[in-house]
């Protein structure tokens, strides 16, 4: 029965389905990031004493001659002797009127489930049923109460049973076949290579001890099979039923569906799919009017054969796999990834369908469920990430933009749309001229209140105005304010979070005015969303010093560590620290000609393909510009700001073994700084200019200062781990396999520096240091002879 858990509310997103014009995705209802706020503030208004909050419920149910535990949490629950009455609220940010038909029905068909299973849990005949609807733009509470007999609520949850019979089977034929191949499934390469056994092993401990776990395993660990495969065993004990691998970037998504392709021709048989971001996958020809969308209209009367169809012949839902399915079927690829994901195993996704309170998932993470693990790859990414997510700006000239723009459009709601955006102006003009007396940029700990109250008052215009159909001639005005009204809603959503953690920022330069709330530490926010299942494991190349990370992850107080050593020989790799230069601000121009005799010296003394990261664009180009004058024999490439998908893959392709070798120039902390594989004769070195430090400003200032005060290490969290990571990362992309040979060299006197020695991983430990360019030289030389063998092979 364990093993076959089901919460209610996927149970009534199965099952409630009722033709709408258009299906509400489940990050649509971006106010659902103070559902829980609501949830909160409307229970403790209750004053009866028998009035009961979150009532954990659970009934074994037999379809298909499976037995299943059904469960869920009923929000509010208060009986007496003869009478039972259960609330159930709901939160968004449109009106009552305008939600879907289908919306409606799932909201009361959850609260009839809890009023059916309370009724048979307390022998009680009737239930009065209270749906709680608030419209979080205006704060509007709706109540609707229905009176239902217990054996109409019995069948009703009849009814329901046997909608969901096809589901069901469609889910358990899918566990079944999973897993048995998962009890069959070995280790899909001969043996483990150095540190994966132990890797998987405390993978699958971390999932039967429900903890969280911060892994750091060097590049060559094979991170993403020896989390996935221990990850699926557990799967197949019904110690989990489902598991999100979520990434930074593209590239690591791909390494996960890799690993799932290599199992599946090891056995396995799984449903994986890769969610991918709405405005990426939505077709071209859709049109934004979801009443005018052939993908949309009658999207349910088409959902069922679709799904069926997609899932009988595939087990690796990738983007091109749904889009396939989603044009046969004429669906919105993008809801029917979401409606998909319901049927698999592994969801592989971007952070934000977990972290981001904005766009996460609500079907899947509305509520804690033990059934779910989280697998955080790259994990040393999501420290920005994460306090970017919970950060949101506007700007005086979103608003003037907006007014100019809309000068030709003519109506009296639009009129005191533009009312609303004055007083803002209005409002962010006074708040300067009171803050900004003689700075351009001031930070306080509270927030603008004054603002929040035209913000909000502006939003609730625009709905107003929103809420009639626009005439053909304001719908591009619709179109103008649309953004100008999300980034809105963006601040004044953020805004619920806002406490201690948090800095507002105001800032005029140039004319334009900015007020930001500048998330400082995400740690809260993370744990909170961390708690949404059975644990995660948290891994990467690169989560040193421990601490650090799982303080601002979340996980000081509850999580546990795990370092892996290097599965490469050390030998292999030469890690040289030139301290003949200094790469401070300063000194750049001053040392730039031993910085280039340097660099010079590197690629000489072995011909081959070599990347030099720099902490700047600018830095960057004032080197190129040095190196390739005193070099311009050797053949060179350059990371340039904003590079598209097409060019970056050009800057690879120079890569290449047996080609002319290659010198790129690139940005530490870039794209092409992590996430990379240049193996074997590919790359041979990287040369890391700087520490890394961050650019000094004021929003990283603000960052030490907050630091200092909570644990008196702000230069070690806001400047200098940050960049040492990057360094980190860098050095990374020389060694990728057991055959690789290169080197790793640290150009800046700092690194000899005990602040930075004592940071160096242990396969750096055997780093040497040279002090100008003939001891470089020799060092390299006698690193190149020793591999003659290695290298000619290569």
């Amino acid at each position: 029965m364990a093993n076959n858990r089901i919460g209610i509310r996927e149970f009534v997103e199965l099952t409630v389905r009722t033709g709408d014009l258009n299906p509400i995705t489940s990050n649509s209802n971006n106010t659902a990031i103070i559902g829980s706020q609501i949830h909160r503030k409307l229970q403790a208004a209750h004053r009866e004493s028998d009035y009961e909050k979150e009532v954990y419920l659970k009934t074994a149910v037999t379809v298909n001659n499976e037995d299943y535990q059904l469960e869920g949490r009923a929000d509010g629950v208060w009986t007496d002797d003869t009478s039972l009455t259960v609330e159930e609220i709901k939160t968004s940010a449109r009106p009552w009127e305008e939600a879907t038909q289908n919306t409606k029905d799932r909201y009361w068909a959850q609260a009839r489930i809890y009023g059916h299973l309370l009724c048979e849990q307390r022998h009680l005949d009737q239930a009065t049923i209270t749906l709680v609807y608030v419209q979080t733009s205006t704060d509007t509470v709706s109540r609707f109460s229905e009176v239902k007999s217990a054996a109409e609520l019995a069948d009703d949850f009849t009814d329901l049973l046997e909608e969901f019979r096809d589901w069901l089977k469609l889910r358990s034929d899918i566990i079944k076949r999973r897993n048995t191949s998962i009890d069959q499934l070995d280790f899909p390469f001969p043996q483990f290579r150095a540190g994966q056994h132990e890797l998987a092993a405390a993978v699958y401990k971390a999932i039967y001890s429900q903890a969280r776990l911060f892994v750091q395993a060097p590049t060559g660990t094979g991170k993403t099979i020896s989390a996935l495969f221990p990850t699926l065993k557990a799967m197949g004990t019904g110690l989990i039923q489902r598991a999100f691998y979520l990434t930074a970037k593209q590239s690591t998504r791909r390494v996960a569906e890799q690993a799932m392709a290599l199992m599946a021709q090891a056995g396995l048989t799984a449903k994986s799919i890769t969610l991918t971001a709405k405005d990426t996958i939505t077709f071209a020809d859709e049109p934004v009017d979801p009443s005018k969308n052939p993908y949309m209209l009658g999207y349910y009367d088409r959902l069922k054969p679709a799904l069926h169809d997609l899932l009988e012949h595939e087990d690796q839902l990738t983007r091109p796999v749904i889009e396939t399915y989603a044009r046969k079927h004429r669906l919105d690829p993008f809801e029917f990834s979401l409606d998909a994901s319901l049927f698999c195993d592994v969801i592989i996704c971007d952070y934000n369908y977990l972290f981001d309170p904005l766009v996460f998932l609500q079907r899947f993470f509305s509520e804690k469920d033990d059934s779910n693990f989280f697998l955080i790859d790259e994990a040393h990414n999501l420290v920005s990430r994460a306090r970017d997510m919970y950060t949101a700006a506007i700007t005086d000239q979103d608003f003037v933009q907006l007014k100019k723009a809309l000068t030709p459009y003519k109506s009296a709601p639009l009129t005191k749309v533009r009312r609303a955006m004055t007083r803002i102006l209005n409002t962010l003009d006074a708040t300067t001229s009171t803050l900004l007396t003689s700075q351009p940029t001031i930070f306080q700990d509270d927030p603008l209140d004054d603002l929040t109250a035209v913000l909000f008052r502006f939003t609730e215009v625009v709905h107003d105005w929103l809420s009639e159909p626009p005439t053909p001639a304001l719908q591009p005005a619709v179109d103008l304010v649309l953004p100008v009204f999300f980034l809105a809603n963006q601040y004044l959503r953020i805004g619920d979070f806002y406490d201690a953690t948090f800095k507002t920022e105001v800032t005029k330069e140039n004319g334009q005015i900015m007020v930001k709330e500048l998330c400082l530490d995400p740690s809260q926010f993370v744990d909170e969303a961390l708690k949404k299942g059975r644990g995660a494991v948290l891994f990467s190349a690169t989560l040193s010093p421990m601490a650090y990370f799982q303080k601002l992850l979340g996980g000081i107080d509850n999580s546990l560590a795990y370092t892996l050593p290097s599965p490469f020989d050390p030998a292999k790799q030469a890690v040289i620290v030139d301290a003949s230069v200094n790469t401070t601000y300063r000194r750049r121009t001053q040392d730039l000609p031993q910085l280039i005799a340097s660099l010079t010296t590197l690629v000489r003394t072995k011909s081959g393909n070599y990347l030099f990261f720099f902490p700047s664009y600018a830095y960057l180009k004032t080197a190129y510009e040095a190196f390739t004058a005193a070099n311009p024999d050797l053949k060179v490439c350059a990371q340039e700001n904003a590079m598209t998908e097409a060019d970056r893959q050009t800057f690879l392709d120079h890569f290449q073994t047996g080609s002319e070798p290659i010198i790129g120039f690139a940005v530490l902390g870039g794209i092409f700084a992590e996430g990379i594989d240049l193996k074997g004769s590919r790359l041979i070195g990287v040369a890391i200019i700087s520490v890394g430090l961050p650019g000094i400003n004021a929003e990283t200032d603000q960052l030490r200062a907050y630091f200092d005060r909570a644990n008196g290490q702000g230069f070690a969290y806001a400047y200098q781990l940050p960049g040492f990571n990057n360094v980190l990362q860098a050095g990374g992309r020389v060694i990728r396999g057991t055959k690789d040979v290169g080197v790793i060299l640290l150009i800046d006197e700092r690194f000899i520096t005990p602040r930075y020695a004592r940071l160096f991983p242990d396969h750096w430990t055997h780093a040497q240091v040279s002090y100008n360019p003939t001891q470089l030289a020799q060092l390299l030389t006698h690193f190149w002879e020793a591999h003659h063998e290695n290298t000619a092979n290569a």
